[in-house]
C-alpha cells in the first residue's frame, strides 16, 4: 500500500522561490531510491507560507530507510563528513519550520 508523506514547509515571504530552485534542481536525485514513488512540490496560490512536498513511498519501511541514507542528509543540507565532495556546501535551509505528516490512500478516483 503507497504511503504518503507530506512535508509542510514554513518559508519566509519572500524565499519561496529560494525552495522551488533547490527542489527543480534535486528532481532526478531521488532516481533509484528504493521505495519511492514520486513527488509534487505545491506552492501557496493565497497568502500563505507554507509549502507542500508531497512524497509517496511503496512502504513506511522504505521511508524509513531513506532517513538514515546519506542521500537524505545531502538533500537536506546536513554534514555527511568523507563521502562530502570537494568545493561542495552544505546550504543554509530555506525553511524557517516543517512538519511531517503521514498519511496512507484510502480512497482513489
Amino acid at each position: 500500500m503507497t504511503v504518503v508523506k507530506i512535508n509542510a514547509i514554513t518559508v519566509p515571504e519572500d524565499s519561496g522561490d529560494e525552495l522551488g530552485k533547490r527542489f527543480a534542481a534535486r528532481q532526478s536525485s531521488m532516481a533509484g531510491t528504493p521505495g519511492f514513488e514520486g513527488f509534487e512540490l505545491l506552492q501557496p496560490t493565497d497568502e500563505r507560507t507554507t509549502w507542500l512536498v508531497i512524497t509517496r513511498w511503496a512502504s513506511e519501511a522504505d521511508f524509513e530507510a531513506w532517513k538514515s541514507s546519506q542521500d537524505f542528509e545531502r538533500a537536506h543540507g546536513k554534514p555527511h563528513g568523507a563521502g562530502e565532495s570537494e568545493g561542495e556546501k552544505p546550504q543554509k535551509p530555506v525553511g524557517m519550520s516543517a512538519e511531517l505528516w503521514s498519511y496512507e490512500i484510502s480512497v482513489t478516483g
